[in-house]
């Protein structure tokens, strides 16, 4: 009976402890830091996903503007840059990386922006079937690239609020004093402002207006 009474009293002082730990927080940096790092993984997805349609982007528009080879090789560039960063769950705690990437990916929106501006120039490629879909899925991925950005952001916040605050400061301080905090999207300049296009170059060579009577 003593034995069964002494097992007892371990097991609720097991039970109690647990308890306490989890009610003062010692469990939520871990839990922020995964859904910090959830957030992030479904930004790179979305960015690999808008990768994947530019190739097929840039052949459309060059089968009816090939004359815009500068922007055509900036896309194209401005593509294996972005790619050719790598990043992984870490890099939302490093500061050089984390900037690099946003950086080519910035730059990467901003070519992309003067590619889908030259349309007005070309009618048969505006009315294209397949240049329309591709636009539409660009479109929407931007779309959630904006939305997967801005809730990593809000995760982030908050797993770099919860370290800096009172009472997680002192799980931060000891238990997990490892983690660091995690970096944040800045909006560039070029997504403040709206792409410009230069089209210096003179329009194709209208048809001449037949001779007054």
């Amino acid at each position: 009976m003593n034995r069964f009474v002494k097992n007892a009293a371990r097991l609720a002082l097991v039970v109690s402890l647990a308890t306490g730990l989890a009610g003062c927080g010692i469990n939520t940096i871990p839990t922020q830091d995964e859904a910090t790092k959830t957030a992030w993984a479904e930004v790179q997805n979305q960015y690999q996903r808008r990768a994947d349609l530019v190739p097929n982007l840039v052949a459309t528009v060059k089968g009816y503007a090939a004359q815009e080879k500068d922007t055509l090789v900036a896309v194209t560039q401005a593509r294996a840059s972005a790619t050719q960063v790598k990043v992984d769950a870490s890099t939302i705690t490093d500061p050089a990386q984390f900037q690099k990437f946003a950086a080519a990916q910035d730059q990467l929106s901003g070519v992309l922006g003067r590619l889908m501006v030259i349309q007005e120039r070309y009618p048969d490629l505006k009315s294209n079937q397949n240049f329309m879909a591709l636009q539409s899925q660009l479109e929407g991925t931007e779309n959630r690239i904006t939305i997967s950005r801005r809730d990593y952001n809000l995760a982030a916040q908050k797993y770099n609020t919860t370290l800096r605050t009172f009472p997680s400061i002192l799980w931060a301080k000891t238990v997990y004093s490892g983690q660091k905090p995690a970096q944040l999207f800045q909006a560039s300049v070029s997504a403040q402002a709206a792409p410009t296009v230069s089209f210096d170059s003179a329009p194709p060579a209208s048809a001449p207006a037949p001779a007054a009577n």
